[in-house]
């Protein structure tokens, strides 16, 4: 099990942001967390990255406690926020490099450039500085630093949000392409087409709590869109 999460919980103060939530993403699967903001997917997403400590329970990747192991866990995942940080004035190629050696990995030139063709980005923009980069390209980019990471686990917060509907179903498949290859991704997202569509599990938050897991192959996008609307409305 790659990313697994048991009991876990986080309160700030008197809220409960994330309550006793319980799941197991194996190898190859795509699990989109979908929910309304305040339902907790983004501190479920920052509690396996170990940004925030538990109020209780754990979070585990590849079999270890986040917490317990911060930089051995690290080791195995990437993670790309809404907005990639990455530097701005560096060119795209100088910016894969500079974060593929700090996860100790030394690539040459041709095999950097091949990372940007592989993720679908145009040949020469990987000379061109960050700053000129669209939103999708920079997305792109991240692909490519954890494939450089040779990252076993993906962790995405909301990566689709702003993307128009070319990028985003680039986005979708190069995802694809990664679980096909056994990465597990944990994707939060408010984009119930684009769960559907990805997704090999879909669960529903609410209020911080995991209220029900669908195989998306079993539903339909009208059948997602009324389980989902329904549970909004509870």
């Amino acid at each position: 099990m790659m990313l697994e999460a048991i009991d876990l919980t986080k309160s700030f103060d008197d809220h409960v942001a994330l309550d006793r939530l319980n799941l197991k993403i194996d190898r190859g699967e795509v699990f989109c967390l979908l929910g309304a903001n305040g339902a907790g997917k983004t501190t479920a997403i920052n509690l396996f990255l170990n940004f925030v400590q538990p109020t209780s329970g754990v979070a585990l990747i590849n079999g270890m406690n986040v917490t317990e192991a911060p930089l051995e866990t690290k080791r195995f995942v990437a993670y790309i926020p809404e907005q990639v940080m990455l530097y701005r004035n560096l060119t795209g190629l100088e910016n894969l490099e500079y974060f593929s050696a700090l996860a100790g990995h030394d690539y040459s030139r041709d095999v950097l450039v091949g990372l940007f063709r592989q993720v679908g980005l145009s040949p020469g923009v990987e000379n061109q500085r960050m700053k000129t980069y669209s939103k999708g390209m920079r997305q792109k980019v991240g692909i490519a630093i954890a494939i450089a990471k040779k990252a076993e686990a993906l962790l995405l917060d909301e990566p689709t949000s702003g993307l128009d509907p070319k990028a985003s179903n680039e986005f979708s498949e190069l995802l694809r392409t990664l679980s096909a290859q056994g990465i597990a991704v944990l994707m939060a997202t408010h984009d119930l087409f684009r769960a559907k569509e990805t997704g090999t599990r879909v669960g529903i938050m609410k209020h911080g709590r995991l209220v029900t897991t669908l195989i998306t192959a079993d539903i339909g996008h009208s059948d997602l869109e009324r389980l989902y609307l329904d549970h909004m409305h509870d």
